[in-house]
C-alpha cells in the first residue's frame, strides 16, 4: 500500500494562536483513583480526547488532552487533583504508515521529542498523535510544510 501525505489545510489556524493544552494530573497510585478522575470529568461533560498514565511506586501522572480545558481546570482544582498544564503539539494523519513521515519531518529540523501518545478517537477515522517537543513552532512549520495538519485546541473541542 503506497503512503500518501495529505495536502496542507488551507483553513488551518496557526498552532501558536490556539495551542493544545495538556493536563498532567498527579494521583495516588491506588485502586480506583484513575476511575475517580475520569468519572469526575465525564460527569461534567468534559471529554478526554487523549490520555496516557505513567505510574511510580506511590503516585501516578495522568497526561490528558480534553475538549474543554477551562472546565477541566475548574473541576480538577475544586476536587483536589493536583495538576500542571503545558502546551503540546498534536498532529493528525491518515494511518500508521505516515508515522515515519511525521518523525522524518521532526528529524529534518532536528527537533527533540520528549514523549508521545495517541488520541483515543478522531473524527472521520483519522489518527492523531500528541507530541511533547523541544520546539513546537519549528516542529509545526516542518509538519505543515510536508502536508500534515497540526491541530489547535479549537480542532479538539466539541
Amino acid at each position: 500500500m503506497a503512503s500518501t501525505i495529505p495536502p496542507m489545510s488551507d483553513t488551518a489556524t496557526p498552532v501558536a494562536t490556539d495551542p493544545v493544552r495538556q493536563f498532567s494530573v498527579f494521583i495516588e497510585n491506588r485502586v480506583g483513583r484513575l476511575f475517580d478522575l475520569v468519572a469526575l470529568l465525564t460527569a461534567h461533560n468534559v471529554h478526554i480526547m487523549a490520555m496516557t498514565t505513567i505510574d511510580t511506586t506511590d503516585s501516578a501522572v495522568d497526561r490528558m488532552i480534553v475538549d474543554d480545558p477551562d472546565r477541566a481546570r475548574e473541576l480538577l482544582a475544586a476536587n483536589n487533583f493536583a495538576c500542571t498544564e503545558c502546551d503540546v503539539l498534536a498532529v493528525e494523519f491518515a494511518d500508521e504508515s505516515q508515522l515515519k513521515h511525521i518523525l522524518g519531518a521532526l528529524l529534518a529540523v532536528e527537533v527533540n521529542i520528549h514523549y508521545t501518545y495517541p488520541f483515543i478517537m478522531r473524527p472521520e477515522g483519522k489518527s492523531a498523535l500528541v507530541l511533547s517537543l523541544e520546539d513546537m513552532d519549528l516542529a509545526a512549520q516542518s509538519l505543515n510544510s510536508r502536508g500534515f495538519k497540526t491541530l489547535t485546541q479549537r480542532d479538539i473541542s466539541r
